[in-house]
């Protein structure tokens, strides 16, 4: 039976402060690199092992995944980055304070631009503070401007059907170390979630999702490690 655990990333610095994060590069705190050395310990602990790990380009979950790898003495275990496993990208909104920009937009449009399917926030400007075209890791990417939950999801699901899924397939147990978004997109593939539906999961930062999956893929079961 395949294997797959999901992990988000510890807590980040712009969680903490309440700031909209997406494609910028922010480290975990303090509690979020405990949160991923207790993620590591527990796989450990309840007897999971790996033979491939995939993450994306951004610091928060690559250190997640490190430090729960060196908890569970396998920091040596292959993996594969890519940016399409990024969080999704919060164009214009990037680095506002949450609450801020409630108070200024509104809460509505705010729910919208957050917890919409479909609708994107406002476009990241040319130039700005928060501007990437230059970020070495990005070189030969279409960088998005901004993304809905439904952009993201149209990027995370090919390269999943395209490396993760064949690897699975082949029966390599796999660890994912990402973001709330893309492993909404994830979680929704998996799971069948209706559009209107997955916009209201929640996924917490640092707890191992396990998936029970049949040899074709389909989901058999999905748990919180730490409630098993």
């Amino acid at each position: 039976m395949p294997q797959l655990v999901l992990i988000r990333h510890g807590q980040s610095a712009w969680n903490l402060e309440n700031r909209f994060t997406g494609w910028w590069d922010v480290d975990v705190t303090e509690q979020g690199a405990a949160e991923a050395r207790a993620a590591g310990e527990l796989m450990a602990a309840k007897g999971l092992d790996f033979d491939l790990t995939f993450t994306s380009l951004q610091l928060r979950a690559i250190k997640t995944l490190n430090l729960a790898l060196e908890a569970m003495g396998r920091l040596w275990l292959p993996t594969e980055k890519d940016w399409r496993l990024n969080e999704r990208h919060y164009g214009g909104l990037t680095g506002l304070n949450k609450a801020e920009t409630v108070a200024e937009h509104g809460e509505d449009q705010v729910k919208i631009w957050r917890r919409s399917f479909d609708v994107p926030p406002p476009a990241a400007a040319d130039g700005g503070a928060f501007d990437l075209t230059n970020d070495r890791r990005y070189a030969g990417i279409a960088i998005p401007k901004a993304e809905s939950l439904k952009d993201t999801i149209e990027r995370v699901l090919p390269y999943w059907n395209g490396r993760i899924a064949p690897a699975l397939k082949s029966g390599n147990r796999v660890l994912i170390s990402a973001h709330g978004n893309s492993l909404r997109a994830l979680v929704k593939h998996l799971s069948n979630i209706p559009d209107d539906e997955i916009t209201g999961l929640e996924i917490p930062t640092g707890q191992p999702i396990v998936y029970e999956l049949d040899d074709d893929l389909t989901a058999l079961d999905r748990y919180y490690l730490s409630e098993r």
